[in-house]
């Protein structure tokens, strides 16, 4: 089998993959990074014979058959259309674009190209949402009525300790950074895509409403956001209803997702490490199976150890696994462009409707031009930019919130060592 000669951008997110990436038999020739730790972190990890790049375009030319987008959150456009336009696979983190105009780009983009994209979400093949997915598909339940995902994780709003401190260090490099901007709809794929996945259901229609609870007045964190969550629900192209979160940090971290269908529904139990609650009207209980049926899945085949080793509950390595079985085989995956654009739609027009407390908003479909028009100049957009340029959208529901000059202070202090 000939190995796929794969690239990593961004080395902070991409060193989570490498094991994956050589598990599947790649080959990871080429890092860039613009930190020159990174770099020697990889060097160490892969072996002297890895090429290092601080320069993007430099690196795109190192014959590459695909690349692995990690860099910032919000920057991944630029760079996923470069490697498209030279016909190079690319896999890029959490979202494709961070505004509409850069979907309809993406989307244009890979038209042209005989390379693909793909999404890097990895939630969807952690365990307990491939058993709900394997028993929807089964048809026992019926069809999907309404369906919830929860991606919550919680953080301490206090450096508390040196590792704390060395992970913020790690993760922030100044109170512009992205994080500190994030609105909370924005980081939307981990809760949204598990039931985009489940039931095959797109979301046409968003509405969302603030959960407002500000970060201590004292704490170590310069966030510019002020909500807890962002409470998101969608109608979608079956009719069925969407409610989930984008990125929720209130108490009890857990991700939880629950289809509630015709004949009955399934769920992960919060708290339970991974178990699964499937229950069906007593009307409509299959002959093989009881009413209530609370079980642990667990993984099988030949890849089962590999993937229990794996971040984020095995789903890193499934992404890869998916990755490079669609180059070897020459398909498209399951989380294509289109895919990605809607919900990337989802979260911009999402965080918008937060803004209005619950005005709604169509979500495009970006294989149409009518809708690609629609949004071709839209650049509005919360964050900073690595090449300077500044916010032009609020991040939060109430314009006039920052954090206190202590919140600044604390953090800079620490981040900066």
């Amino acid at each position: 089998m000939k190995k796929i000669r794969i690239g990593i951008f961004g080395y902070c997110r991409g060193a989570s993959y490498v094991d994956s990436f050589l598990q599947n038999n790649a080959d990871i020739v080429a890092v860039c990074d613009k930190r020159k730790d990174r770099l020697a972190s990889a060097k160490k990890k892969l072996g002297d014979g890895l090429a290092c790049y601080e320069n993007f375009d430099d690196f795109i030319e190192h014959g590459l058959d695909a690349v692995f987008i990690a860099n910032y959150f919000h920057e991944h456009t630029e760079y996923i259309i470069k490697c498209l336009e030279r016909n190079i696979h690319a896999l890029s983190e959490c979202v494709s674009n961070a505004t509409m105009a850069e979907g309809v780009k993406l989307v244009e983009a890979a038209e042209k190209s005989k390379a693909f994209f793909m999404l890097a979400e990895n939630y969807p093949y952690m365990l307990f949402n491939q058993e709900m997915k394997k028993v929807y598909d089964g048809g026992t339940l019926g069809k999907c009525l309404f369906a919830e995902g929860e991606y919550n994780h919680a953080g301490n709003p206090y450096g508390s300790n040196s590792d704390a401190w060395n992970n913020m260090r790690y993760l922030y490099d100044s109170d512009k950074h992205w994080r500190c901007y994030l609105p909370r709809t924005y980081y939307v794929t981990h809760s949204l895509a598990p039931i985009m996945y489940a039931t095959g259901a797109k979301p046409v229609r968003v509405t969302a409403m603030p959960v407002w609870s500000p970060l201590p007045a004292d704490c170590d964190r310069a966030s510019r956001v002020g909500e807890k969550a962002a409470i998101i629900t969608t109608l979608n192209d079956d009719d069925s209803v969407f409610k989930f979160v984008g990125h929720a940090s209130f108490g009890a971290s857990d991700n939880s997702y629950r289809l509630c269908c015709e004949k009955g529904q399934i769920e992960n139990v919060r708290g339970s490490g991974g178990k699964i609650m499937l229950r069906y009207n007593e009307w409509n209980i299959p002959k093989d199976k009881e009413g209530v049926n609370y079980y642990k899945p667990e993984w099988e085949g030949e890849d089962a150890e590999l993937i229990k080793k794996a971040g984020h509950g095995g789903g890193d390595f499934c992404v890869a696994k998916e990755f490079l079985n669609c180059i070897r085989e020459n398909r498209q995956p399951d989380f294509d462009i289109f895919f990605a654009t809607r919900m990337s739609s989802v979260a911009i027009l999402g965080h918008r409707s937060l803004m209005e407390f619950g005005t709604p908003y169509d979500i495009p479909d970006f294989s149409k031009k009518e809708d690609r028009d629609k949004y071709r100049n839209d650049t509005l957009s919360p964050f900073y930019y690595s090449d300077g340029r500044e916010p032009t959208y609020p991040c939060t529901s109430k314009k006039d919130y920052a954090p206190t000059q202590q919140q600044i202070d604390n953090f800079n202090k620490i981040i900066k060592g």
